[in-house]
């Protein structure tokens, strides 16, 4: 829960017939993350988004690999979204809006976070392999997506050039990570941070 003396943490177990996952957020960590889904650069991009992010995440999944991709970084994404939105609780006192430029080399990412609690994402990576490691490069989006999904926060994702796909990806997460960071700092004079008065 997000409430108590416990912190803004939340763990969530999500099992389907096609994953079954285990994750925990700690909003107020250091950036440690002990990842394990099954695709090592699903793992690399995540480990990034804790780093930057300063939230510690522990996420363990079993899947379907032997099918493809889909299901376990869809479902991993789903499982930690729902686990950030949890460890939020009812979104008081935070800075709710975030954004963040970040390079890799040649390629530059922006992201733009609300926690609004209106699921909404507009992502565009500009990738142009089918895979990098085991993962699709689609379902990099589609985790982003996923995960604004799950986590009830507007995300705006876009690499603005780059030519290393590699590199367009690790950057755009690494600038979600830092948008992040900023949106659930805390602020003690934000009260609900809405002038309808609610963030649920």
């Amino acid at each position: 829960g997000a409430d108590g003396d416990r912190g803004r943490e939340a763990s969530v177990r999500r099992r389907t017939g096609e994953t079954d996952i285990r994750a925990r957020v700690v909003l107020d960590g250091r950036g440690a993350a002990d990842v394990s889904t099954g695709l090592g650069f699903l793992d690399h991009m995540l480990t990034a988004l804790a780093k930057h992010s300063r939230m510690d995440l522990e996420l363990r999944c079993s899947g379907d690999l032997h099918v493809d991709d889909h299901h376990t970084a869809e479902d991993c994404a789903l499982a930690l979204g729902s686990a950030l939105d949890e460890a939020l609780g009812q979104r008081k006192g935070i800075r709710r809006f975030g954004h963040a430029l970040a390079p890799l080399d040649e390629a530059l990412a922006r992201a733009v976070v609300d926690i609004s609690s209106r699921p909404h994402a507009e992502v565009a990576l500009q990738l142009r392999r089918q895979m990098i490691g085991t993962v699709s490069c689609e379902m990099l989006e589609h985790v982003v997506r996923s995960l604004a999904t799950a986590a009830r926060m507007t995300v705006h994702l876009h690499v603005l050039h780059g030519e290393n796909d590699h590199h367009k990806a690790e950057a755009a997460f690494k600038a979600l990570a830092m948008a992040l960071r900023t949106a659930v700092s805390t602020d003690a004079t934000a009260g609900v941070p809405s002038t309808k008065g609610v963030l649920a």
